[in-house]
């Protein structure tokens, strides 16, 4: 029988006693169907999973106790950061959840020239609260105890000034000095691997890049859309220096 994974944004120890999220205790109770007696994992980011055990279950809320700690050790050990353009709505969630299952170590969120979405202020603020939803729940389904870090949307140069020092930093370009067979090997900082938005990166993007110590990789001769070039990037940077 496969075990619920919840994740909580809160410390977990054995013997705790809690109460669920209004959320998560809905689904558990009247989707999943589980009761007093029952048990779920829960998970808040610190590389553990906690086994509870309901002993409280109403029409609105849950209690649980946790009966157990495990330590997880299902993390890449190739650290990539994924700086991706913003992406319009179901585009950008796609991103976000199947980059958090192949193993993305962080996410960057950008504004560039050409994106099609402009988030500032409280939308911002909004987007982030939701792209951290989509993460912890990818964390859930995919079994990881680590919840990848996304940033607050930045301007290109503001984020490229933030990034991880002595890290190897990567753009898709046909022409790029690197292949998948021919790249260094990464420094202390990982991969840094940056993807446009919809409409690609402008010539000053590209400027921004460069002057950030981004160079070309080459990922075959084919133009790949927002939401699959970031994708495609980390399955092929995970089977080559990662874990698969």
């Amino acid at each position: 029988m496969r075990i619920t994974r919840c994740p909580v944004n809160q410390p977990l120890s054995p013997g705790m006693e809690l109460e669920l999220p209004e959320d998560i205790a809905n689904h558990l109770l009247r989707v999943l169907r589980l009761g007093v007696g029952d048990s779920c994992v829960l998970f808040n980011g610190d590389g553990h999973d906690y086994t509870a055990t309901f002993i409280e279950a109403g029409k609105r809320h849950a209690r649980v106790q946790i009966r157990g700690v495990e330590a997880v050790n299902n993390e890449s050990p190739l650290k990539i950061t994924l700086l991706q353009g913003v992406a319009r709505g179901e585009k950008m969630d796609l991103i976000l959840q199947k980059s958090t299952e192949l193993g993305v170590a962080a996410i960057v969120p950008v504004n560039s020239e050409r994106s099609e979405v402009r988030l500032e202020g409280e939308r911002a603020a909004k987007r982030l609260a939701h792209w951290n939803n989509v993460v912890s729940s990818a964390c859930g389904q995919s079994g990881r105890a680590c919840i990848p870090e996304v940033a607050a949307p930045a301007p290109l140069a503001q984020a490229c000034n933030a990034l991880p020092a002595d890290s190897l930093r990567l753009c898709l370009d046909p022409r790029g000095q690197w292949t998948l067979n021919t790249l260094p090997a990464p420094g202390s900082g990982g991969i840094v691997v940056a993807i446009g938005p919809e409409g690609g990166w402008s010539p000053r993007d590209l400027e921004i890049l460069a002057q950030a110590g981004f160079s070309g990789l080459q990922l075959g001769p084919r133009v790949l859309r927002t939401e699959t070039a970031g994708l495609a990037t980390l399955a092929a940077l995970q089977a080559r220096l990662g874990d698969f």
